[in-house]
């Protein structure tokens, strides 16, 4: 018999993985909204003699109100559940790309891509904390499962969006109508069915394991005032998000620059456009990376994933400078630089229910989730570098950078400083779901 949680139904119908499957329906369905958009640039550029500068900012604008307001919107998720959130948040990124296809102006389409940001945002944040509270020991898997939704949802429909957009030089507008209706009906249908879990009991001390257990449930407040690891998470999740937001929006431009955008490319018996081929391949890559590192991580540490990991994208951003001026090598580069980076939004998210518990799931990762729209702000000034250098060696270098700069803060620096507060935690005991945290004493 199911038992009424704030107004939604927890019983035997609504079990983890029905709740898992919900979540990864409505992470693809908004998908496009974030990576479908570098096709968007071109057409939009040459009807408006808009500079791609101008058009970048719309993108900058889109997530930044997709994460920054994540925090606020899981403060609220926490206390009436996910169905609302989602519901709404389908319906306003819906509504935001249907307006993108009737704005004349650039303002016109900050504003229309702000609520569609909006919007993202409440789905996005909601349904991977909502992984996190329904499972366990296996949370860096339903996570890594709950985002893939997001990172593979549009190499479903990638090639007809990139179809449609090419069909005349106007079709953009049509495409923003259409997938804007479609994506948005899709979620509002699946957040209907979602639910929260039972009440997380209190957690039980335990020995230092491969993933640092917290035996404290942290509010908003107790993660800022109380634990220096939110911030490095907070700089990694930065520097990792730089690079890979760099190519989400400007893949096109890069492919058209190193001249290889359009050149047919053959792999296992499919030809495509160069740049289609790597858009496709890229959000497999950047889906499959996603439950793949949470599992491992789920076994090999958090920590560790991340160093290795983080640093094959390093490699990859470097590979993609030197040798993607080719067509094939493009393609290829791409794919590794998209699963060098997707796996941040599962081992972030399980890092952060690892350290600080399950109540306040939502909220906590909504702070930290923040720290995208944080990097999106630098993704202008890669066209800045760009319009003065006339090359992207700078900018792909730089990226290159701060990937493996954030690979070497995962061992050296968050390991050691979780550890330390996760045992420093266990000497004060643990606390009730809700409880207040005493001051931390050091």
């Amino acid at each position: 018999m199911a038992t009424a949680v704030s107004g939604e139904a927890v019983g035997s119908r609504v079990t983890p993985w029905v709740q898992l499957i919900l979540g990864i329906i409505c992470m693809a369905s908004i998908a496009n909204y974030q990576y479908g958009w570098t096709l968007f640039v071109l057409p939009m550029g040459a009807e408006h003699t808009w500079s791609n500068t101008a058009i970048t900012v719309a993108f900058t604008t889109f997530v930044l109100f997709e994460t920054w307001l994540v925090p606020v919107e899981g403060w609220v998720t926490d206390r009436i559940g996910p169905r609302a959130m989602v519901m709404i948040g389908g319906a306003l990124a819906g509504l935001g790309w249907v307006l993108n296809s009737i704005s004349p102006t650039l303002t016109a389409l900050y504003a229309s891509s702000a609520l569609c940001g909006l919007g993202a945002g409440m789905v996005y944040g909601t349904c991977v904390a909502n992984a996190l509270k329904w499972f366990g020991k296996n949370r860096g898997l339903a996570a890594g499962l709950t985002a893939a939704g997001f990172g593979m949802g549009s190499a479903l429909t990638v090639i007809p969006l990139a179809n449609l957009i090419s069909s005349s030089p106007t079709a953009y507008h049509d495409a923003f109508r259409i997938f804007g209706f479609v994506q948005g009906g899709i979620v509002i249908v699946a957040g209907f069915f979602m639910a929260r879990p039972p009440k997380a009991k209190p957690a039980e001390a335990q020995p230092i394991q491969r993933n640092l257990q917290n035996v404290r449930m942290y509010d908003w407040h107790q993660v800022l005032s109380s634990s220096p690891s939110f911030y490095v998470m907070y700089v990694m999740f930065v520097l990792m998000a730089t690079g890979g937001l760099t190519a989400v929006a400007q893949l096109a431009p890069i492919a058209k620059d190193f001249m290889v955008d359009v050149y047919p490319v053959t792999l296992i018996g499919i030809t495509l456009p160069a740049l289609t081929f790597a858009l496709s391949i890229d959000r497999i890559m950047n889906g499959i990376t996603r439950p793949i590192c949470g599992w491992i991580s789920d076994y090999l540490g958090r920590e560790l994933t991340m160093f290795f990991i983080f640093l094959i994208e390093g490699i990859g951003i470097f590979a993609l400078w030197k040798f993607g001026t080719q067509p094939v090598p493009f393609v290829l580069l791409s794919g590794l630089v998209f699963f060098g980076w997707g796996e941040i939004y599962s081992l972030f998210p399980a890092i952060t229910r690892d350290h600080y518990g399950q109540k306040y799931a939502t909220t906590n990762y909504g702070m930290l989730y923040t720290a995208k729209g944080t990097a999106s702000l630098l993704v202008p000034f890669g066209s800045v570098i760009v319009a003065a250098t006339h090359s992207w060696s700078t900018v792909l270098i730089i990226a290159a950078c701060f990937n493996i700069v954030a690979a070497l803060m995962a061992l050296l620096v968050l390991k050691p400083l979780r550890a330390w507060e996760v045992e420093r935690n266990q000497r004060l005991g643990s606390n009730a779901p809700g409880e207040p945290i005493p001051a931390l004493a050091t």
